[in-house]
């Protein structure tokens, strides 16, 4: 297979997790025969130093000549630190994703075996924990009209749905439920949001045409409770914008470690894949950044195109540096492994089968895996 892949690096620790991708997709290449093209852009903070715009023509111009885009991170503390800047990284991230249509944001929350004693949670409570938030992207309060009085002491967010806003992504997240457990939570307020109450009249009735799925709604303040609670209860969650940022962060708590959590971010024709945390500045440039979540991020896209067997042999190897404790030190804190060497540690297994690998362990230990 041939696939056009834009990268866009974005800021802080984004082009450093982000080269530890591409480093895998090298790595499937090779191993399975397949070509890939990747075209660099710049995004956010960097974009603005540059041309002034978090997202210029250009880069826009080269995600939508591509297959599927590969995003590292974004933002700034010189951003973080000034409310009042007109310009923002994150404008970027919120305008590509109206633009290239993204409405469905896929966020897999899964507690590996292997790190089960790294969540801050009982080992009972997240063991098996399996599940996946559809969270909408590209409407909502974070795309309502924002005012601010000129004397600056009153400001409102319009949350605003359609029906067919809500409609397509749910399908996407039943279908995904009917493929996995058949359970399917609608997390919202329709207690109190005339929005959310759009959301469980659409949601209820298009669950009549998957009779297969169990289908149950929980208010987003019980969900956050349950989810703490009783992860394993949950299948496919499916919620708003603006409350599938809330959950998808407690997934990093379940998890433990927002260095660990991939997502997809996909429309109609376009797709992206980028890891879950943020730009993490502090840590940009000292090779100590978890690159996990950005090469899970690429074993996701290469399931998007029907890439089974390669997406599952990137996420073998992910295991393998879980089991052998290559990794960084957010997950072990006495871990002596970079950003760098995990990165080479997994793309260099991706390239053998586990019957053909055999690792020596003290060399491991020396911080030198060998294939003997």
């Amino acid at each position: 297979m041939k696939l056009k892949i834009a990268l866009l690096g974005g800021d802080g620790i984004g082009p450093e997790v982000l080269a530890q991708s591409v480093k895998c997709l090298k790595a499937v290449e090779e191993t399975f025969n397949h070509q890939f093209s990747y075209e660099e852009a710049p995004v956010g903070a960097v974009a603005i130093s540059n041309t002034g715009d978090p997202l210029p023509e250009d880069t826009l111009k080269r995600c939508k000549a591509s297959d599927a885009i590969l995003f590292g991170a974004i933002g700034a503390l010189e951003y973080d630190y000034n409310p009042e800047a007109v310009v923002r990284p994150e404008q970027g991230l919120l305008k590509l994703r109206k633009e290239l249509g993204l409405f469905a944001n896929i966020r897999p929350v899964k507690v590996f075996s292997s790190l089960v004693g790294n969540s801050l949670l009982p080992k009972k409570v997240i063991s098996g924990t399996d599940l996946v938030i559809y969270r909408e992207l590209t409407g909502g309060i974070y795309f309502g009209k924002k005012t601010l009085s000129a004397d600056g002491t009153m400001a409102s967010d319009l949350c605003e749905y359609f029906e067919g806003e809500i409609s397509r992504i749910a399908h996407m997240a039943f279908k995904a439920a009917k493929r996995r457990r058949r359970k399917l939570t609608l997390v919202d307020k329709a207690n109190v949001l005339e929005t959310s109450r759009l959301w469980r009249k659409v949601v209820t009735e298009i669950s009549g045409s998957y009779p297969e799925v169990q289908l149950e709604c929980l208010f987003i303040d019980n969900a956050v409770v349950q989810m703490m609670m009783n992860p394993k209860q949950f299948d496919v969650i499916l919620t708003d914008n603006m409350f599938g940022d809330i959950l998808s962060d407690q997934g990093s708590v379940i998890i433990g470690s927002i260095g660990l959590l991939p997502s997809a971010s996909v429309g109609n024709e376009n797709a992206m894949f980028e890891p879950f945390h943020g730009s993490y500045p502090q840590a940009k440039g000292k090779n100590i950044a978890n690159p996990v979540a950005s090469i899970l991020s690429t074993a996701m896209l290469l399931q998007h195109f029907g890439l089974n067997e390669e997406a599952d042999a990137v996420v073998k190897a992910v295991n393998k540096s879980f089991r052998k404790n290559v990794i960084t030190k957010d997950i072990l804190g006495s871990s002596k492994y970079g950003t760098d060497y995990v990165g080479d540690f997994i793309s260099e297994n991706i390239t053998y089968s586990d019957e053909d690998l055999n690792l020596n362990d003290e060399n491991i230990d020396l911080g030198k895996s060998t294939i003997i």
